[in-house]
């Protein structure tokens, strides 16, 4: 039995088994080089498969899609069974693509309704007009929007999909009350999945920090794109990832109650790159706009390939110390949006070659780390529940209280998202340990030399260093923390009634 095994039920650690060899394959079920990315699967040990299938607007050609997405499940499956192929159900619908499907006898059976002939009512599947993010969005408290969503789901795990990414969920369950729209249709697609999918089951996440209702979470796990933070001195288009929230806990789908459920990072696509803001903004002003005038993989994209790796490198390892229960889905296949000729691109992992012209060579580096896994990582992990302060709790020798509030400062901080020489950060606070302990750790982008330093109860009145035996005030007096190569984890920890600094790194 692999670690991968499950059949009907998926505990913790079977989900968490596929979520470490995650990637974003948004999709595949589409693509013209499947034997070449098939083979990459197999090079890097990949298992889960995200956004394989779905549609934004579709072609047109429902029956259509639905056979590529079964030809291309099958062949991916034949390689290596274990594999989990995600469909995705998204916060827009097309009049297109909706009105021209046939609603099929099984779904008004599944609602309880009667049986009629007629193709689905794009209209009643939306907003009122005017009241939503944009006019396309569908309302998942209408029986119709729930109706296509259960349609769309039901098919795809004909087609051998076995995990569904359901989007920016809290924006169509606006008018949703309780969730019970969205919560009926994630049910009924279980329930069906119970009977019908591959092995028995199928697993659920979207765009949401936490989705619990009475205490049990709708989501299997949860699932964001990164923040980011520009950094302007370095030359080219430079950035650092900023933790954002945390992944909410609840009694999982599974039973169980977690503290915190999985998380799943990416590197999200919303528009490609942002042309008008080369030729029209400043480098400070692009640097603020998304991510350099860009989404997520575009930006990425346009990396070179060094500086690819190292971006990949770095936001594994990010992942691994910022969030204990995340993981990064690495960029398999994502577009891209228009080049410049306004031609529609994809990002794809496979190294260039005849049988994948437009690859981005990133496949060595993403198995690289695929094969190294998190453990290593997560021994400098911070907790994801950050337990800030010594919750008024006093020196057994001395009786002198700790500080409620401890912060690392120095000129490293803008690298980890944070100002620099901010003694008052909340990015850059220490997380109490007990005993009169804090610590903090972090992934430090760039080799070289930077300065840093402790302040107690958030002040720059009463500050400690490596470089000073005693206590001191203001910015001066910093100690030195010397990097040795670039994506470097480091975590520091201080011991408030001696005074004391340590500092641990891992490469």
């Amino acid at each position: 039995m692999t670690n991968g095994y499950f059949d009907g039920s998926m505990p913790r650690k079977v989900l968490e088994y596929y979520l470490s060899h995650a990637a974003s394959a948004q999709w595949i079920s589409q693509s013209e080089t499947l034997d070449d990315d098939i083979r990459v699967i197999l090079k890097t040990g990949l298992k889960f498969l995200g956004r394989a299938a779905g549609i934004w607007k579709g072609d047109g050609d429902e029956e259509g899609h639905f056979a590529r997405a079964k030809q291309a499940a099958d062949k991916i499956h034949a390689a290596d069974p274990e594999v989990i192929l995600q469909a995705c159900l998204f916060e827009a619908v097309y009049r297109e693509d909706v009105e021209t499907v046939p609603v099929p006898s099984w779904v008004f059976e599944a609602f309880g309704l009667p049986v009629e002939t007629r193709n689905f009512n794009y209209d009643a599947c939306l907003f009122p007009a005017g009241t939503c993010t944009w006019d396309c969005m569908p309302d998942l408290s209408e029986t119709e929007a729930q109706m296509w969503f259960y349609y769309r789901g039901r098919r795809y795990i004909d087609c051998g999909y076995e995990a569904f990414h359901m989007g920016q969920i809290h924006l169509y369950t606006g008018r949703d009350r309780g969730y019970k729209g969205i919560g009926r249709v994630i049910e009924m697609l279980r329930a069906y999945g119970k009977a019908n999918a591959r092995r028995h089951k199928v697993i659920f996440d979207a765009h949401s920090h936490s989705l619990v209702v009475n205490g049990k979470s709708l989501l299997d796990y949860n699932a964001m794109p990164f923040t980011r933070f520009p950094v302007l001195d370095r030359p080219g288009e430079k950035l650092v990832l900023v933790r954002e929230g945390k992944s909410g806990g609840g009694i999982s789908p599974e039973g169980v109650y977690e503290k915190a459920l999985p998380f799943l990072y990416e590197y999200d696509n919303w528009g490609g790159r942002d042309y008008w803001a080369y030729e029209h903004q400043t480098y400070e002003e692009r640097a603020w706009n998304q991510w350099w005038g860009g989404d997520q993989i575009s930006w990425f994209a346009n990396q070179d390939e060094a500086s690819r790796n190292s971006f990949l490198d770095y936001s594994f390892k990010w992942t691994a110390v910022n969030n204990p229960d995340g993981f990064f889905a690495f960029p398999l296949m994502r577009g891209i949006g228009p080049g410049g000729d306004g031609q529609d691109r994809t990002y794809k992992m496979n190294d260039r070659s005849d049988a994948c012209p437009n690859g981005f060579s990133q496949e060595d580096a993403a198995a690289a780390l695929l094969h190294t896994g998190y453990e290593k990582y997560r021994a400098f992990a911070n907790p994801s529940m950050l337990d800030y302060g010594g919750k008024d709790e006093d020196d057994p020798e001395t009786g002198v209280r700790y500080p409620e509030k401890v912060v690392l400062y120095g000129s490293f901080q803008p690298y980890v998202g944070a100002v620099a020489d901010d003694s008052n950060s909340e990015i850059t606070r220490m997380y109490y340990i007990g005993g009169g302990k804090y610590a903090f750790s972090f992934v430090m982008p760039y080799a070289g030399e930077y300065d840093f330093a402790v302040s107690t109860w958030g002040t720059l009145s009463a500050c400690v260093s490596t470089a000073h035996p005693f206590p001191f005030s203001g910015t001066g007096d910093k100690g030195k923390l010397l990097i040795p190569q670039d994506n470097t984890a480091v975590r520091v920890t201080f011991d408030y009634m001696k005074d004391r600094i340590d500092v641990e790194m891992l490469s």
